[in-house]
């Protein structure tokens, strides 16, 4: 299974993503047996979702994209890229989503053959995109203090078949920098507590003809000391973003017509229209006579004249609030060296 290369049939030992729903996705691991809980036995994989069970054998020689029948319902069998493995991966940390990657892609002007340096791994939401962006002739250096997660980072790689594109290095870059990788990155991607730390490391791993550098941090105050270790180094450029997903829900609404020949005394007589309609429906009356008729009709004709330069339409409008900063965004450049 790679996540670099496209095949239509799910094969033993395949990487699927069920997709349950908007937001469940469920990663399964197609093989007959799997560990139990206690990890002391072998037990029929199967998976539990809200829509029943389903055993991953029965994937084998399905295709891709394919639904595929639960015992309470359905779901589609995926074929894994970066986007859908970040909304269904194992969180060992927090992980950077969508959003923020395609702007760190860009930003640090990513294209195949790149040399990239990145810390920290983390559950590997970023690696992969990056991966996919660089290969083939490319190559991704990822570093992280945490042996058991930079272990499990190779694992996974080594599993999606895309581990001749990535390296993985157990280091603490605050103290030992990028040694491994000095003088051949074109871009560097920072993931720290303390980013500004390791600014000089990062000039040192990054090429004589230049390069970008990306720095995620979720504290406004990181930022600044990051931006302040960024100039004092050489780096020029230095500017922050924050990517926030504004949500706009369909909505009907009714404004009045755009008419050339407004006139603003024609449209204060048409709202005391409405007064008076409101005033006239809520008046109750117990007996039925012509008069109420009459008055009925009125009524009616009024409120059409209003509707005429009234239009109900569908519109996207906006929330008030907007929930989801994940952090920010520090982009810099480092010029070329001239001999």
């Amino acid at each position: 299974m790679s996540f670099n290369k496209y095949k239509d049939v799910i094969e033993e030992n395949d990487l699927v993503l069920l997709h349950i729903n908007f937001s469940t996705i469920i990663p399964v691991k197609v093989t007959h047996t799997t560990l139990s809980k206690k990890g002391n036995q072998e037990v029929e994989n199967i998976y539990q979702t809200k829509y029943g069970a389903l055993k991953a054998a029965d994937l084998i020689g399905k295709k891709f994209g394919h639904r595929v029948n639960l015992s309470k319902g359905f779901a589609f069998a995926l074929h894994p890229t970066p986007e859908l493995w970040t909304r269904s991966l194992p969180h060992r940390t927090q992980i950077l989503y969508a959003t923020d990657i395609a702007m760190i892609i860009l930003q640090l002007e990513l294209k195949p053959g790149c040399v990239v340096v990145e810390s920290g791994t983390g559950s590997g939401s970023l690696s992969h995109s990056l991966i996919r962006t660089i290969a083939p002739s490319g190559h991704l250096h990822t570093f992280d203090f945490h042996q058991q997660r930079s272990e499990k980072a190779k694992e996974e790689f080594q599993d999606h078949g895309i581990s001749d594109y990535v390296t993985c290095y157990h280091r603490d870059v605050c103290e030992l920098g990028f040694e491994p990788v000095e003088g051949a990155a074109d871009a560097v991607f920072l993931d720290l507590p303390h980013p500004w730390k390791v600014v000089g490391h990062a000039k040192k791993s990054m090429k004589k003809s230049g390069g970008r550098i990306c720095s995620f941090s979720p504290c406004i105050e990181q930022v600044q000391q990051t931006c302040e270790a960024l100039k004092a180094d050489g780096f020029t450029e230095v500017n922050t973003i924050e990517c926030l997903l504004r949500e706009f829900q369909v909505r009907k609404i009714t404004l009045p017509e755009f008419d050339p020949e407004f006139d603003p005394l024609e449209a204060k007589e048409a709202n005391k229209v409405k007064e008076d309609i409101n005033d006239e429906t809520t008046d109750e009356s117990t007996e039925a006579s012509n008069d109420d008729k009459e008055g009925e009709n009125n009524r009616k004709r009024k409120l059409e004249v209003c509707r005429e330069r009234e239009k109900k339409f569908l519109s996207g409008l906006p929330l008030l609030s907007m929930p989801g900063h994940t952090g920010y965004l520090t982009f810099a450049t480092l010029p070329a060296v001239l001999q």
